[in-house]
């Protein structure tokens, strides 16, 4: 039912059921209560979340190729991660994705906020960084990570995006949020 005039959205949980639980995220199937007092169930993946970097170097941004299995292709995407280092915090998982997948530190931060990046069913939370003053000191990938970085200038990044060679939804938006907004 649509109604303009409505102003309470609020979803009351009624009961949770894990579906799965994997190493990276779970998924649970929720009963809940619409604010018109209507009842209905929701699938949601719950995911711990996660860092993006939009970093430059000598007016030049870092971006990496992996091929990402579920696309079944490679991807051209800024350098991010997973939160799954205990006791971790946000920039610290920043720091440490920015060193592991292209060999950089920084020494300037910049905090972009946060997107989710589902919110129609994930509760993946993805928090944008700026990354200036890099100095190269050598890669250190995750074992299971097989990815190349390289350096593009603004112009050319703008052109993959607006091409489509660039379609992977959190580097498009850490890029509005570092250059456009």
């Amino acid at each position: 039912m649509y109604n303009h005039f409505m102003e309470n959205f609020e979803e009351k949980l009624i009961k949770s059921e894990n579906i799965y639980v994997g190493k990276v995220f779970r998924v649970t199937k929720d009963d809940v209560e619409l604010s018109n007092g209507s009842l209905k169930f929701r699938e949601v993946v719950h995911h711990r979340g996660g860092v993006v970097i939009v970093a430059i170097k000598n007016d030049k941004i870092l971006l990496v190729k992996q091929f990402r299995y579920p696309t079944g292709q490679v991807q051209t995407e800024l350098p991010a991660g997973k939160l799954d280092k205990e006791g971790e915090t946000v920039f610290e998982a920043a720091k440490r994705e920015l060193e592991e997948e292209t060999g950089h530190t920084a020494k300037k931060w910049t905090d972009l906020g946060f997107i989710w990046t589902t919110p129609g069913f994930c509760s993946e939370k993805l928090y944008l960084f700026k990354a200036e003053d890099l100095e190269f000191v050598g890669p250190k990938p995750d074992e299971d990570e097989i990815l190349n970085y390289f350096e593009a200038d603004k112009t050319k990044v703008f052109e993959m995006i607006k091409s489509g060679e660039i379609n992977d939804s959190k580097t498009i938006c850490a890029i509005a949020r570092a250059f456009l907004i």
